[in-house]
């Protein structure tokens, strides 16, 4: 991905980028057929597609998500083998969070403990339940039981019903020294707006609000440097509903001093890619074309798919790849 770097200036724009919350969250991992295990079989996420790195095609980029991919529902990673841990911690998005139905955090406490991930911490969190754990690489995820209208449904799987399912993202975490820039950014160019705030942790929402939106700021002195590496978050992808909305925001964030990268197809969706002031990357993804442009839904992430530059060396890449299962 594009390491682009961000300018320290971020003031009100004329024009407010057009953004409805979050697009997918893209980690890093270590083995990938571990990746695969937990989040197909633990978590019950369907693997929506299997691809490479676009940047670096000797290794997977792995996607889960609902039945379709929805934006919003997509966790991605980049998985290494051998690939030393890093450390989740300030300048970093610090924690992913899945919404699930309210009553629903007994049944995945248990379920977790059940499949040895250990430990489980059960808290509050503006008035909604919260269960944290960590995946098989130390990835910090979070359970959200919201009270919260959230239509969206979760991928079928035999061991949880429709009623404990995850539906797609309630929103992340961003580890942060001081906050001050990084809100002026959300709440400015991004027209993000403050939703609630206590004590070291403001959260923000955009657009209609809700599950799937929700950006909170985390100032917690006790936090070390984040450092990168197996379970950690590469970059915070944000949506925006086409190229023409894609293209408004490019120039507003580029007007403002930012570093912007050129717009990259990605196949699924076109990005642009620009780091906040306080150095987590961030990127602007559009909803299209989507996952199903060169696989049937119903075959959604059961083979390999190589971008057009690569396919020409679909032999050497699958002979590289490890095996998924």
């Amino acid at each position: 991905m594009n390491n682009t770097t961000a300018s320290t200036q971020a003031t009100t724009p004329a024009a407010a980028l057009q953004l409805l919350g979050i697009h997918h969250v893209t980690a890093i991992a270590g083995d990938p057929k571990r990746n695969v295990d937990f989040y197909t079989r633990v978590l019950g996420l369907r693997l929506v597609k299997q691809t490479v790195n676009f940047d670096d095609p000797s290794t997977y980029h792995l996607y889960y998500g609902d039945s379709v991919g929805t934006p919003g529902s997509i966790l991605t990673f980049f998985p290494w083998s051998g690939l030393r841990r890093g450390r989740p911690g300030n300048g970093q998005v610090y924690a992913t969070a899945f919404s699930v139905p309210a009553g629903s955090l007994r049944f995945w406490e248990a379920r977790l403990l059940a499949h040895h991930v250990a430990p489980v911490t059960s808290t509050t969190r503006f008035g909604e339940g919260v269960l944290t754990f960590a995946d098989p690489d130390g990835l910090i995820l979070e359970l959200v039981g919201t009270n919260e209208s959230d239509t969206r449904t979760g991928y079928p799987h035999p061991e949880i019903s429709a009623a404990q399912a995850i539906r797609g993202f309630h929103g992340v975490t961003i580890a942060v020294i001081d906050a001050a820039r990084t809100e002026s950014l959300l709440t400015g160019a991004m027209a993000y707006r403050v939703a609630q705030t206590v004590p070291g942790r403001t959260r923000y929402t955009v657009a209609a609000g809700g599950p799937g939106t929700y950006v909170d700021l985390l100032v917690d002195s006790n936090l070390p440097r984040g450092l990168p590496g197996a379970g950690t978050i590469h970059h915070l992808a944000f949506r925006t509903p086409d190229d023409d909305a894609q293209a408004r925001a490019r120039a507003t964030l580029v007007d403002l001093h930012y570093h912007v990268s050129p717009v990259m197809d990605r196949n699924y969706f076109h990005s642009i890619y620009y780091r906040e002031p306080e150095g987590v990357l961030f990127e602007i993804a559009t909803d299209n074309p989507g996952f199903a442009v060169d696989e049937s839904v119903e075959t959604l992430g059961t083979t390999l798919k190589l971008p057009a530059q690569y396919e020409s060396q679909r032999a050497e890449i699958i002979a590289h790849l490890p095996p998924l299962t």
